[in-house]
C-alpha cells in the first residue's frame, strides 16, 4: 500500500485542473434531474421519498461511471507512463488502491451535489431522512462497484474506447442478473439453485433495499467483498502487463 495517498492526492487534485470533471458533474446533476422531476415525477407522485432518485441512479452510473473509470489504467498505458509512476517508491497496490479512491471520492462528491433534492423534500414534506440517508449510502457502495469493474477493465487495455464498452457490458450484466424477466429466461436450462446464487450477485438487488433504507449485512458484505477483490485482480493485472 506503499503511495497509495500520494497517487491519491494527485490523481483528485488532477480531475479538477482539467474541465472533463466539471462537465462530468454538471451532466451528471442535469440527467438526475431530468429522471427525478421529469421521469420519476418526483411532485406527482405525492411521498416525501427520493425512490424516483434512487431507481434511475443505476442506470445513469452504468454509463457515467464507465466514462469516469476508463481513463484510470488505459491512458498511463497507452501514454506510457506507467513505468515512470512504477519506477517511483510505490507498490502496485498503492497505485491501484490511490487511483481507485480518488475516483470514488470524485463519484462522491458528485452524487454529494444532489443534496437540493434532499433539501426540497423536507422543504415540502416530512421524509424519512435515515432511509434517504441508508440510499446515498448504497448509492456510494454502488458506484464504488461500478468503478472497481471499470478500474480492472481499464487495466486490462491501451484503448479507452474498449475499457468503456466493456465496462458498459459487465455492469449491465451485474444488474439484469436481479431481473425476473433474466431469471425465468435462464430458469428453463439453469438449475434453480445456481439462478438464485447468480441473482445475489445483481446490484439492483442488493441496492434496492438500500435505497428503501433497509440496511442489510449481506449487502454492505457484497458490495466490500466485490470491490475488495476486484482491486486484487486490478493490481494482479497491472504488475502482469506493467511492461506490455
Amino acid at each position: 500500500m506503499k503511495g497509495a495517498c500520494s497517487v491519491f492526492r494527485r490523481e483528485l487534485t488532477g480531475y479538477f485542473v482539467t474541465p472533463v470533471a466539471y462537465v462530468f458533474i454538471v451532466i451528471f446533476l442535469v440527467l438526475a434531474g431530468v429522471a427525478t422531476f421529469q421521469l420519476g415525477n418526483l411532485f406527482e407522485r405525492g411521498q416525501a421519498d427520493l425512490l424516483p432518485f434512487f431507481g434511475f441512479l443505476p442506470w445513469l452510473y452504468l454509463f457515467l461511471i464507465p466514462a469516469l473509470s476508463m481513463r484510470l489504467w488505459a491512458e498511463e498505458r497507452k501514454s506510457g507512463t506507467i513505468e515512470l509512476l512504477l519506477t517511483l517508491p510505490i507498490t502496485p497496490a498503492g497505485a491501484v488502491v490511490g487511483k481507485y479512491l480518488a475516483a470514488w471520492v470524485f463519484a462522491g462528491i458528485s452524487l454529494a451535489l444532489t443534496f437540493p433534492l434532499w433539501i426540497t423534500l423536507n422543504k415540502l414534506g416530512s421524509p424519512d431522512n435515515g432511509a434517504i440517508l441508508t440510499g446515498y449510502l448504497g448509492s456510494l457502495l454502488m458506484a464504488g462497484g461500478f468503478l472497481a469493474i471499470g478500474s480492472t477493465v481499464s487495466a486490462a487495455t491501451k484503448s479507452q474506447v474498449i475499457a468503456f464498452v466493456i465496462s458498459v457490458v459487465l455492469c449491465f450484466a451485474m444488474l439484469l442478473l436481479g431481473f425476473s424477466a433474466v431469471q425465468d429466461f435462464f430458469s428453463g436450462w439453469v438449475p434453480a439453485p445456481v439462478m438464485d446464487t447468480l441473482s445475489t450477485f445483481s446490484f439492483m438487488t442488493q441496492f434496492d433495499m438500500l435505497s428503501r433504507g433497509v440496511i442489510e449485512a449481506r449487502s454492505i458484505v457484497f458490495f466490500v467483498s466485490l470491490i475488495g477483490c476486484l482491486l486484487v485482480a486490478n493490481v494482479i493485472i497491472v504488475e502482469t502487463r506493467r511492461g506490455a
